[in-house]
């Protein structure tokens, strides 16, 4: 039986509608928590999309000394519109660890800071900012009321459907109360400043001590010349805010890497979708059917002459939100196929439209004019090599030799964080904004970004390294084991009627937060407001036509079924298991 649930990102929230009281269960009974080897003054903060730009309150707020490097122009992460599309993605993919860019350093030997100046018809550029995931058409999947900063809530009448432009005009909005806007010129930040590369220092005692953050800005001197100048700094903690749709996931279709070399401009992925008119009288397949894959085929439905959805079975067993959610968004006249099993080769000299596409089940499908991939993305941090499985690295002189990578190689989820978010081997290394669902909705950053800060502050406490570690692999097991679905926070995570220690959830959060400021001083924060359930209650059925629901594979099956979608035989499935063939919520 399926389970009706409230809006993803607040599911469970009704018990988190009010303060919760200091005795909210918290760590385990013991007696030793984490030292740190060194006090934590200065923090580097990459990235300041929202995320970065709540890290950077609480952290200054909290009397240190923060730096935020933007790669792009301005504020605001994704939501910064462009009709310049990214690089075409890699078919087969590239590797994680550059699934995003290829980090570039200075030349071996030279002093830093160090510039250079050269030509460029803007594909070097592209790169550096690198273009965002969104069409000119989109709209947020949350509503106003529930995407908001506590300290910074809409204007009284904002509609609760957001263009981009507003979340842009949002973000930007929010940045300039924060002084750091690109415009505000404050030393804090540096914006078309990529990161390429953070290693842990060494310091004069042959000890590690901190990071060194390798950087590399890129500003236009005159038309099509560039100077690019690297330079390094040094903090005491990184926090990583780089969002999680980077680095495009391109499915390991036979036939596929072909199509996209023949036809590049034809077969893309979703990421590089901007306008519908493009798609004009066109029969399109479109190759996924989450949020961008539904989304886009709304956009197109008025547009295009055909629209052949392709999608597979659900069978991932973890908990996760049901297939049937996304596709009550697909318009009816929507043609619903199966799985892709190969794409046929094309004889040399003849059109993409004498192509052929054979599904699973062994329909063919003929006269497509385009294909768009809205395949997903994967988690991509090129500036931490040394921390992918198996990575050969080669460190700079002053840096570590050795770690212990916690980053898998196929890019569906990041290990060894606890609380989701504190690095376990070193709690001064933070990824935050990685969790689905929860932890990106803006509420919720007040709680994991605060609770950097009274970390980091000595205002809060983490337990020793092996408690920590007992309990992150409780998670681990408790959610399913290492996945996709790793960062899944549906209401048997959430509704703390089963508390699990190191769940990141709203009750535990504010439980712990407010019983350290009772211990050790600091503010005190408040739970989610009470109006938020009934908000995501209407929000799910204008958006969703109703409730969304957990994954039932039996019941996704039966749904298949009664389409005339048949789930393909047992040697097809699982052919493509390194393939994430959906998106992530936005």
């Amino acid at each position: 039986m399926r389970t009706s649930v409230a809006l993803a990102l607040l599911a469970g929230v009704a018990v988190a509608s009010v303060q919760i009281p200091l005795s909210t269960p918290s760590f385990p009974e013991t007696n030793e928590y984490y030292q740190f080897d060194w006090p934590i003054r200065k923090v580097a903060i990459i990235g300041a999309g929202p995320s970065g730009l709540v890290a950077y309150r609480e952290l200054t707020e909290a009397g240190l000394d923060v730096r935020i490097f933007e790669r792009d122009s301005v504020p605001g992460g994704n939501w910064h519109y462009t009709e310049e599309v990214p690089l075409d993605a890699p078919t087969p993919n590239a590797p994680t660890a550059i699934g995003d860019f290829v980090p570039s350093l200075p030349p071996v030997g030279v002093d830093l800071p160090y510039s250079e100046e050269f030509e460029d018809d803007g594909k070097i550029w592209r790169d550096h900012r690198g273009p965002k995931p969104i069409w000119e058409s989109l709209t947020s999947n949350m509503p106003s009321p529930l995407q908001q900063f506590p300290q910074w809530p809409w204007p009284a009448g904002t509609q609760w459907e957001l263009s981009h432009y507003q979340v842009r005009n949002y973000l930007r909005s929010y940045a300039s109360y924060l002084n750091i806007n690109s415009n505000d010129e404050n030393p804090a930040t540096a914006y078309n400043t990529r990161v390429e590369r953070v290693e842990k220092r060494i310091n004069q005692a042959g000890q590690e001590q901190g990071w060194r953050v390798w950087v590399r800005s890129l500003k236009p001197t005159q038309n099509n010349t560039y100077r690019a100048t690297w330079w390094t700094e040094d903090f005491d903690a990184v926090v990583v805010a780089v969002g999680k749709y980077n680095a495009p996931l391109m499915p390991s279709i036979p036939g596929l890497e072909e199509w996209v070399r023949r036809f590049p401009d034809l077969v893309r992925h979703s990421r590089q979708y901007r306008l519908p008119e493009v798609y004009a009288n066109q029969t399109v397949l479109i190759v996924g059917a989450s949020v961008s894959g539904g989304e886009i085929s709304r956009d197109l439905n008025r547009h295009v002459r055909k629209i052949y959805q392709s999608f597979r079975p659900d069978n991932n067993n973890a908990s996760h939100f049901a297939l049937a959610n996304k596709l009550r968004r697909i318009p009816r006249n929507t043609t619903l196929v199966g799985e892709v099993k190969q794409f046929l080769p094309i004889p040399e000299g003849s059109p993409i439209q004498s192509g052929l596409v054979e599904l699973t089940n062994g329909t063919i499908l003929s006269g497509i004019d385009s294909v768009i991939l809205a395949t997903g993305y994967r988690y991509s941090f090129p500036f931490l090599p040394q921390y992918y499985d198996g990575a050969t690295y080669e460190p700079h002189e002053g840096s570590a030799t050795t770690v212990s990578p916690f980053l898998p190689l196929d890019g569906s989820h990041i290990r060894d964080l606890y609380l989701d978010q504190f690095y376990l081997r070193d709690p001064t290394l933070a990824i935050i904004g990685s969790a689905d669902a929860v932890v990106p909705s803006y509420p919720s950053l007040d709680y994991t970004t605060l609770a950097l800060a009274k970390v980091w502050t000595d205002t809060a406490k983490l337990p020793d390294s092996e408690t920590m570690r007992a309990l992150y692999d409780k998670t681990v097991e408790e959610r399913g084991g290492y996945g996709k679905y790793l960062f899944f926070f549906g209401p048997e995570r959430l509704s703390g009627k089963s508390f699990l220690p190191v769940i990141v959830c709203f009750t535990y959060f504010i439980g712990w937060l407010n019983e350290a400021a009772a211990k050790y001083g600091g503010k005190q924060v408040e739970g989610i407001p009470k109006y938020a359930k009934e908000v995501a209650h209407y929000w799910q059925i204008a958006h969703f036509g109703g409730p969304l629901q957990l994954s039932a594979p039996e019941e996704d099956k039966a749904m298949l079924a009664s389409l005339g979608i048949a789930p393909g035989n047992g040697a097809d499935q699982g052919k493509y298991d390194d393939a994430l063939f959906y998106d992530d919520d936005w």
